[in-house]
């Protein structure tokens, strides 16, 4: 037998949606925070930027904007360009690309190697953004020193 109304009115009128819209901004401003209390922030035309040291690691998190289609990009600069066997190098990056960095990921960038995290705002949870902060900043402090001395610059 097949029901052609919904057992429960689920309609707004009868269920109404209470959820107040994430405040971006005070959430990421929390999870920098709780890593490093004294990070620099910045309100400009693009966006929101905090800048902090984790360990040996210089980090930045940007938000584009508030709306659900903004963006989080998470990222630090870990080894600058160009440098002694870089076959050998974009080798090994692709490999932690697939093994070791979670969300994060190795890319270049003027030339830089950047460990980063970029994601939109659409369904992000705090959770995630505390995730995506805490695993750029530790992947980048873990990884900085030794691609440093395995890979000096030319």
């Amino acid at each position: 037998m097949a029901y052609s109304e919904p057992l429960i009115d689920r309609s707004p009128e009868v269920f109404p949606v209470l959820e107040e819209p994430v405040r971006y901004v005070e959430v990421v401003s929390a999870v920098v925070s709780s890593l490093k209390e004294d990070a620099a922030y910045e309100n400009h035309e693009q966006g929101h930027t905090w800048k902090f040291t984790y360990g040996t690691a210089e980090v930045f998190v940007h938000l584009s904007g508030e709306s659900p289609e903004d963006t989080l990009l998470v990222w630090s600069p870990v080894l600058s360009l160009p440098v002694a066997e870089p076959a050998k190098l974009m080798q090994k990056l692709l490999e932690k690309n697939w093994s070791d960095t979670l969300e994060a990921r190795f890319c270049i960038w003027n030339n830089q190697v950047i460990l980063n995290h970029y994601r939109t705002l659409e369904g992000i949870s705090a959770g995630e953004i505390s995730r995506a902060v805490t695993i750029v900043a530790s992947l980048a402090d873990e990884y900085d020193e030794p691609l440093r001395a395995e890979f000096p610059p030319t």
